[in-house]
C-alpha cells in the first residue's frame, strides 16, 4: 500500500485519534521523533473536526511520492477531486518553500501517476496559526489547480469551495491509489535517490515496449558475472537516445556492484566536469540534509569525502595512472560519455603541454584500455555512448575504442549494442563497423531506445535528429505528433520568451537559458556566453539567487549542460550555425568577423553542440532567433531570418505575443 493509513472519511471521523496514530507509527520504517507524532496527532483532530460535513470521500496518510523520495502529508479524494495537503503545524505564516513542496507534489502525481493524469487535483498548504487568507480557483489546462491556502480553522470551508469545480463524477479510491507510478527523475533526483539507498526500478519507468533501465542494468551485471567466472577482461558499449537514462545506468551500475562485492571497488568516472560538480554537490546537500533530518549532523566537509568516491572526474583517473604502471584498484570501472574521449593527436597535444609527455602516442581509450588491462586476472569496463554527442575538439567518438581492440587488444571480449553497427551516428566507417560485427557480441538490451528526459514526448531527440539532417518530411511529420504533449516554439522577442519560460513553471521546475558557446555575437542581446557560470549555483540554487538558472541572466553553454537536464528551457539560436540557401552554414567568430569553418570534423562538433542544446528541456522550449542587425555586419539579418523561416516551414509555431 502507497499510505501509511488508508480510510473512507465517515470511518476516519469515528476512529479513536490514538488508534490512528497508532497504525501511522507501525507503518513508519524510520526512528520516530516525538515532533511527527505529535505533528500528525494534530493533522488528525484538525481533520477530524473539518471533514465531519462531508459524507463522501476518503483519506490518505503520508502518500508515497517515489520519484521524491519523500510523502505527502494527505490525499482527501472527494467525488472526482483529488486534494493534495500539506501540513505545516505551527506554521503562522505561508512560506514560499512549503506552497513549492505542496505544488510539486500534485505536479508530481499529475506527471508520473496514471490515476492522476486526467484528474483534477488541488494543492492545499495548511499552516495552521497562519491568518486565513483570500484564495481564488485557478485550473491550468492540464486539470492542475494553483496552491490554495488554509489554516486548522477554514479547511472545511474551502474544500467546500473547491467543490464547485466537481462535475459530481467518482474517483474509486483504492484503484485510484493502486494505479501506475511511472518515475522520470531528473539525473540529479535519481543520483541521490540512488544514493540513499532505493533501486533503479523504485525511481525509473517499466512500461511494456520500453526497453528500460532495469533490464539494461540486468545485462550489464550478467556480463560482469561471467568476467569473473570465466577470468576474463570484458567491455561493453551501452548505447542510448540523449535522455535515455545512460548515466542513470552508469551510476546505478556502479552503485549495486559497490554492494554486492566491495573488492570489485566499482566507480563512476566522467569526462563531463561540470555533470560531476553538479552531482557530486547534490549529493552532498542532500546527505548533509539527510542526517540533520535524522538528527546526526554531518559536516558538508565529511559528506563530500564519500560523494567524491562514488562519482570521480576521469581525468583524475588518468593522470593517478600515468604515475604507476601498477594495475589499478578499481575492477568494474564506467565511464560516461565515452565518446568524448580525446584522439590520439589531441591525448599527445596535451600531454606534452600540460604533462611535459613528449613521447605518448596513444588515443585516450588506448591509455584507457591498458590500464585496466594490467589486471593479471579480469576486470570489465562499461562505456556509455551517446551518438552525435561530440561537442569538442578532439572528441575521439567510439570509433577510436573500436580501433583500439583491432590494432592492440583482440583477446579482450567486447559486447556492444545493436545500433552501434546500424547507425551512422556511431561509426561511419564500414570496415571497422565488420571487424566489430565478426569480433564483437551483440546485445540489444545495451540499448536505451527512448528518451525520458522529456516525459512529455519521447520523440522529441527524433524531431530534433530530423530538424538538424534537414530531413524536412520526417520533421514534419514528427513535429506533428509531438507539439500537443511538448510545447514549442519559436519568436523574435526576447523578453516574450523569457517571460513565456516563467509563466510555464510551476512549484520548483527548473528554467534556463541555454545557448551555443560559439554565438559570441549575441552579447548585444545581453546574452554573453563567454561568461563562465558556476554549474553547481545554475542547476542547484533556488529563485532568489542571481546565479540560478531561474534569474535568466547567466546563460548554459552545451559544455555546461550536456549530460544535464531542465524543465523549461529558452534556447538563444545564435549566427554560427544558420539556415541558407536550403543548407546549413557553420562559422566561428575570430577577432571581429566571421569566419567559414570547412573541416567536416568541426562542422560536425558545431552541429552536435545544436543538438545538445535542443534536447536539455524535459517540459518545453522556446526557441529565440533575433532579428540581426541591417549595420552591425556581425550580426547580418541572413544569419537569423533563415533559420527563423526553415523551423517555421517545419511547422514551429510562433509564440503568440
Amino acid at each position: 500500500m502507497r499510505a501509511y493509513y488508508s480510510n473512507t472519511i465517515s470511518d476516519f471521523i469515528q476512529n479513536d485519534s490514538n488508534t490512528i496514530l497508532g497504525q501511522l507509527t507501525q507503518k513508519h520504517s524510520h526512528a520516530l521523533e516525538e515532533l511527527q507524532k505529535n505533528a500528525w496527532l494534530k493533522q488528525i483532530i484538525i481533520l477530524q473536526d473539518q471533514l465531519k460535513t462531508f459524507e463522501n470521500g476518503h483519506v490518505f496518510f503520508e502518500f508515497s511520492i517515489p520519484r521524491m523520495g519523500k510523502r505527502v502529508d494527505n490525499v482527501l479524494i472527494i467525488n472526482d477531486l483529488i486534494f493534495v495537503l500539506e501540513f505545516k503545524v505551527g506554521d503562522n505564516s505561508y512560506s514560499k518553500y512549503a506552497i513549492e513542496q505542496v505544488m510539486d507534489y500534485a505536479l508530481d502525481l499529475k506527471n508520473f501517476h496514471e490515476g492522476s493524469h486526467r484528474a483534477k487535483l488541488i494543492p492545499i498548504l495548511i499552516s495552521t496559526r497562519a491568518p486565513a487568507k483570500e484564495n481564488k480557483l485557478v485550473c491550468y489546462q492540464d486539470n492542475l489547480f494553483a496552491p490554495l491556502f488554509a489554516n486548522e480553522s477554514n479547511l472545511n470551508e474551502i474544500i467546500s469551495l473547491c467543490l464547485d469545480s466537481s462535475s459530481n463524477g467518482i474517483i474509486e479510491p483504492n484503484n485510484w491509489a493502486s494505479s501506475i507510478y511511472k518515475p522520470t527523475p531528473t539525473i540529479i533526483e535519481a543520483a541521490q535517490a540512488l544514493y540513499r539507498g532505493h533501486n533503479v526500478q523504485e525511481i525509473s519507468r517499466s512500461d511494456s515496449g520500453t526497453i528500460n533501465l532495469s533490464k539494461t542494468t540486468d545485462c550489464i551485471n550478467e556480463i560482469i558475472e561471467s568476467s569473473k567466472l570465466s577470468n576474463k577482461k570484458f567491455i561493453c558499449f551501452v548505447t542510448g537516445v540523449p535522455g535515455a537514462g545512460k548515466t542513470l545506468a552508469g551510476l546505478n551500475i556502479a552503485n549495486e556492484r559497490m554492494k554486492t562485492d566491495e573488492d570489485e571497488h566499482a566507480v563512476f568516472l566522467s569526462g563531463n566536469g561540470p555533470l560531476v560538480s553538479v552531482l557530486r554537490e547534490a549529493l552532498i546537500r542532500d546527505e548533509v540534509l539527510m542526517s540533520k533530518q535524522k538528527n546526526e549532523p554531518l559536516t558538508k566537509k565529511e559528506a563530500s569525502i564519500k560523494a567524491c568516491a562514488f562519482i570521480q572526474n576521469i581525468h583524475h583517473f588518468r593522470d593517478d595512472n600515468l604515475m604507476s604502471e601498477k594495475a589499478p584498484v578499481e575492477k568494474v570501472v564506467v565511464f560516461d560519455e565515452a565518446q568524448r574521449a580525446w584522439t590520439k593527436e589531441q591525448a599527445s597535444s596535451f600531454m606534452k603541454r600540460k604533462k611535459g609527455k613528449d613521447d605518448f602516442d596513444m588515443s585516450e581509450p588506448e591509455f584507457l584500455i591498458d590500464v585496466m588491462n594490467r589486471h593479471q586476472d579480469w576486470c570489465t569496463v562499461i562505456c556509455l555512448i551517446g551518438g552525435g554527442q561530440e561537442i569538442n575538439t578532439g572528441e575521439a567518438g567510439l570509433q577510436e575504442w573500436i580501433e583500439a581492440f583491432k590494432n592492440h587488444f583482440s583477446d579482450w571480449e567486447i559486447y556492444y549494442s545493436s545500433l552501434i553497427t546500424e547507425n551512422t551516428n556511431y561509426i561511419s566507417n564500414d570496415n571497422i563497423k565488420t571487424w566489430l560485427h565478426d569480433n564483437g557480441i551483440e546485445k540489444n538490451d545495451l540499448h536505451l531506445s527512448v528518451s525520458v528526459r522529456s516525459f512529455r514526448s519521447e520523440k522529441l531527440s527524433d524531431f530534433i535528429h530530423a530538424l538538424l539532417e534537414l530531413d524536412i518530411d520526417d520533421a514534419k511529420k514528427l513535429y506533428f505528433e509531438i507539439k500537443n504533449d511538448y510545447p514549442l516554439f519559436i519568436t523574435r522577442d526576447f523578453d516574450r520568451a523569457k517571460q513565456w519560460i516563467m509563466e510555464q513553471s510551476r512549484g520548483s521546475e527548473r528554467y534556463g537559458l541555454v545557448a551555443s558557446s560559439g554565438a559570441r555575437r549575441l552579447r548585444p542581446y545581453g546574452i554573453d556566453v563567454k561568461n563562465e557560470i558556476t554549474v553547481e549555483y545554475w542547476f542547484l540554487n533556488d529563485k532568489d539567487d542571481v546565479r540560478s538558472s531561474y534569474f535568466l541572466e547567466d546563460v548554459a553553454t552545451e559544455f555546461d549542460i550536456q549530460g544535464l537536464e531542465i524543465d523549461w528551457a529558452c534556447m538563444v539560436w545564435g549566427e554560427n550555425f544558420y539556415f541558407d540557401d536550403n543548407k546549413w552554414n557553420y562559422q566561428s567568430f575570430k577577432g571581429t568577423k566571421f569566419q567559414n569553418i570547412n573541416s567536416e570534423t568541426d562542422k560536425n562538433y558545431l552541429k552536435n553542440s545544436y543538438r545538445v542544446l535542443l534536447t536539455r528541456a524535459r517540459q518545453g522550449m522556446v526557441i529565440y532567433i533575433p532579428d540581426g542587425d541591417g549595420i552591425d555586419h556581425t550580426r547580418n539579418q541572413k544569419y537569423y531570418d533563415g533559420t527563423y523561416q526553415y523551423l517555421k516551414y517545419i511547422g514551429i509555431e510562433e509564440l503568440d505575443k
